[in-house]
């Protein structure tokens, strides 16, 4: 039978199909890069622009072997940190000038661990990258919104497949973003609580969905999940903005992905995902972001983006939330 479901968060509808989910769609393929010609690996910095973080518990000199995790400019920049912020209208046309700031966060040295291979320590540590490489980029007053994201695999858009996350500084705040803005913003005036906490207390009241929880983080497959094995990780205290995660939470986070890529990888083996945050917009003018609550969510990249997709905004899932929470926990 096929159901609709709604997001709540975003007001965008997802197909349910209840098809027999086929692992054999999972697409694998990992992009392939020999180890001398790798610029993540030890030894290759000379291969990448100059590092703007880095761990090195030893000590040492910038640009050189040492490092645990390493920070740098994209080669690549989706966007260019060089241009002032200028905006220019061609009629009915909108247009800006491509300013922002794009990094890649390389969370090891070892070429072939993988997320699921890292110690809790070391999930621990790249958290706290992510956090400090945050609020110190926030300090630019030309950005509006910081997005952190990761690729693995070629289906999922990982061109290197040395485990990496990327950091883009925006100058606008993204439609996405905006959307769960606009949606919770509402939701709060009407009811006078946050709808991810509602949403939280669903979850833990439903449990069908629940594939993991400790004393500060949740994991579920959302009710409206777009894809199979799509997961929701919410820290349980109302928390509007990344920045504020604490040293404690960073450890609860780092056990509840511990846990979660261990449980994935049991189902499906090497797969490829997405993995993002979303949070409040920085620089915005005293705006208060009180009724959001930030979260992340990871997306096995398991289907395709086709023409239902392009066309409506919405997405078709073969696999109940409630099915894939369930194969999760019995592993």
């Amino acid at each position: 039978m096929k159901k609709l479901r709604l997001n709540p968060i975003t007001k965008r509808w997802v197909i349910l199909t209840e098809e027999d989910f086929s692992f054999d769609k999972i697409n694998n393929v990992q992009a392939q890069t020999k180890l001398e010609n790798c610029p993540f690996c030890l030894g290759n910095e000379a291969m990448t622009p100059p590092e703007t973080d880095a761990d090195r518990p030893q000590g040492g000199e910038p640009n050189s072997p040492g490092w645990l995790t390493r920070t740098v400019p994209n080669k690549f920049p989706a966007l260019e940190d060089n241009l002032e912020k200028k905006e220019e209208k061609e009629g009915i046309f909108q247009k800006r000038e491509g300013v922002g700031f794009h990094e890649v966060i390389i969370e090891t040295p070892d070429h072939y661990k993988t997320m699921r291979g890292l110690s809790q320590e070391e999930i621990t540590r790249v958290i706290k990258v992510y956090r400090r490489r945050f609020s110190f980029l926030t300090k630019d007053k030309r950005f509006k919104y910081i997005l952190i994201f990761k690729n693995h695999g070629l289906a999922a858009g990982a061109s290197l497949e040395h485990p990496h996350t990327q950091l883009i500084c925006l100058p606008i705040v993204p439609k996405r973003v905006t959307e769960e803005l606009d949606c919770t913003k509402e939701y709060f005036a009407k009811n006078n609580e946050c709808m991810f906490c509602k949403i939280i207390e669903e979850e833990k009241k439903q449990k069908d969905r629940l594939v993991l929880e400790n004393e500060d983080f949740i994991a579920f497959c959302p009710f409206f999940s777009r894809s199979p094995f799509e997961l929701t990780i919410l820290p349980t205290l109302h928390q509007s903005d990344f920045r504020k995660i604490t040293d404690r939470q960073i450890d609860s986070l780092s056990s509840i992905l511990k846990e979660l890529f261990i449980k994935l990888g049991n189902v499906l083996g090497d797969y490829p995902y997405n993995f993002l945050i979303h949070t409040t917009p920085i620089n915005s003018d005293g705006k208060n972001y009180d009724f959001y609550h930030w979260h992340i969510e990871f997306l096995p990249k398991l289907g395709e983006i086709a023409g239902f997709e392009w066309a409506t905004g919405g997405y078709i899932n073969p696999l109940l939330p409630e099915d894939a929470a369930r194969r999760l926990n019995t592993t």
